[in-house]
């Protein structure tokens, strides 16, 4: 796969996540609110580790 695709895929990805976390904290409340918080978080920290891993190993 083309680094650079896989790069725009992760920052979207990433954006998609933070959108979908503020979206969960205005419109949700109670316990969905924090599950569907955590999972996006779970995401958005994939998806940054993912972009490190392929920066890393695009400077070898």
């Amino acid at each position: 796969m083309n680094t650079t695709m896989t790069k725009t895929m992760l920052w979207m990805l990433l954006a998609i996540a933070v959108a979908a976390n503020a979206f969960f904290n205005y419109r949700m409340n109670g316990t969905p609110q924090i599950l569907c918080s955590v999972g996006a978080g779970i995401v958005a920290l994939a998806s940054i580790a993912g972009l490190v891993a392929v920066r890393r190993a695009s400077s070898d």
